[in-house]
């Protein structure tokens, strides 16, 4: 598992290969000085139903992950820049992608 460090929050725990699609997604997103809504539903131990950050080039960002990410998918990429350009933003499962055969309808939420 790795960490999403977003502002002055508590990091956010996202599996390692999730993590690092959203790193590619949000990094070239913020290099183009673009904002947009990243949101997640909690796991059954965190308390509430989901949660959404509002991402922004001036705060800051960091992912720590704990081992090294196998290949990137590119179709996953593609939908999840898709999603992060429409007015829901993107929205991730963050127990997907513990099995690498998912399809990339099952890791993306509708837009």
């Amino acid at each position: 598992m790795g960490y999403l460090f977003y502002g002055s929050a508590d990091p956010i725990e996202i599996p390692d290969r999730l993590l690092a699609h959203l790193k590619v997604v949000v990094a070239t997103k913020l290099r183009r000085s673009e904002s947009f809504t990243l949101s997640w539903r909690h796991t059954e131990d965190i308390p509430g139903g989901r949660s959404t950050i509002w991402l922004q080039p001036s705060i800051p960002l960091r992912f720590v992950f704990h081992s090294e990410s196998d290949s990137l998918d590119p179709a996953l990429l593609v939908s999840f820049a898709q999603a992060s350009n429409s007015s829901q933003g993107l929205t991730i499962e963050l127990d997907m992608l513990a099995e690498p055969a998912l399809a990339v309808s099952d890791l993306v939420a509708a837009a």
